[in-house]
């Protein structure tokens, strides 16, 4: 059995353990406090934030810590060779495979960037090592019951959510088989760790739960924030143009680079908007934000990465507009 070798890129900054030490702080002390207190004016408003936050927050960690435990599973006991093997080399047939795949197979998606990497550099067709990269953080079981729970009484949304991402890894893949450019990486990234599960496995949790627990509280901060500072006839003027709004919410989430695994409770958290947007924020975020446009940079090169950037934006809005007028 062979293991992956962890990326360092993935490994989370001092300031994301910060933000996850205040969130953990926030939560056990002064949360029920803070709720006691807040009445009206700014302490109404400091009220309002801290429920918000909070209700973020405690609803994804418990998704959020499932979704790293069984991608670090992944990470350190099913080999390369498994998917590689499974993925027929027609981009026709290989993309929607690999899209399958992803859906079968939890993880993140800062793992799934150097996971579609070493793909490549193991012979699989960018088409399908793209595609599987997409589909992976979006619709694994994690990130669909997830959706469930952030939107309870609304299973159109979770279909939604499924339909919309996997459209966007199947026509990103199928387009970059066409017009794609080769990766600045094309060696092979697969590293022998033999007898090391268990220590790749508790890497690979401690390093994405703390990295990606810090964009969570991010997120829910950023919302938040919008509840409390952001007047209703603005947010209201925006969500009244549906295009718009798509594009606002779907920019939103390449911004605050929310974990897959919680970023429907940050979804449903911006209830001022219309159901299509808050899909377009569930579909942009696991495909494209500022940490995966850093990943992609450094694990595919520049140019392969603003083609991709540009290409999974564009495709992202439209399926979102697309399955939202249809489903939702």
């Amino acid at each position: 059995m062979s293991l992956r070798a962890r990326d360092p890129a993935l490994r989370p900054g001092p300031a994301l353990v910060v933000l996850l030490v205040l969130a953990v702080l926030v939560v056990a002390l002064a949360g029920p406090q803070i709720l006691a207190v807040a009445g009206g004016g700014e302490e109404g408003r400091l009220g309002t934030f801290s429920t918000v936050f909070l209700s973020v927050v405690l609803q994804a960690l418990p998704f959020l810590a499932l979704g790293v435990a069984l991608a670090g599973a992944v990470t350190a006991f099913v080999p390369d060779r498994v998917l590689h093997r499974a993925l027929p080399r027609r981009a026709l047939f290989g993309v929607p495979v690999a899209t399958a795949s992803g859906a079968l197979v939890p993880g993140c998606e800062c793992g799934s960037v150097p996971f579609a990497g070493r793909l490549m550099g193991r012979g699989v067709a960018p088409s399908s090592a793209l595609a599987f990269m997409l589909a992976s953080p979006a619709i694994n079981p994690v990130v669909v019951v997830a959706t469930a729970v952030a939107f309870p009484g609304r299973p159109m949304m979770v279909v939604a959510r499924v339909v919309a991402s996997s459209a966007l890894a199947i026509v990103v893949g199928w387009v970059w088989s066409r017009v794609g450019v080769p990766a600045a990486a094309s060696a092979d990234q697969h590293v022998e760790h033999p007898g090391r599960r268990a220590a790749v496995l508790a890497e690979v949790v401690t390093a994405d739960l703390l990295a990606s627990a810090g964009f969570l509280v991010l997120g829910a901060a950023c919302v938040a924030l919008l509840q409390v500072t952001v007047p209703p006839t603005w947010s209201a003027a925006v969500a009244g143009v549906p295009v718009l709004s798509v594009v606002v919410l779907g920019l939103l989430a390449v911004l605050v680079a929310v974990c897959s695994e919680a970023d429907a409770f940050v979804a449903a958290g911006l209830a001022g908007f219309s159901a299509t947007a808050q899909l377009a924020f569930m579909v942009v975020g696991p495909a494209l934000d500022v940490k995966l446009a850093a990943l992609h940079v450094g694990i595919f090169g520049a140019r392969f990465a603003a083609r991709l950037a540009a290409l999974v934006l564009a495709v992202a809005l439209a399926v979102s507009l697309l399955v939202g007028a249809v489903l939702l």
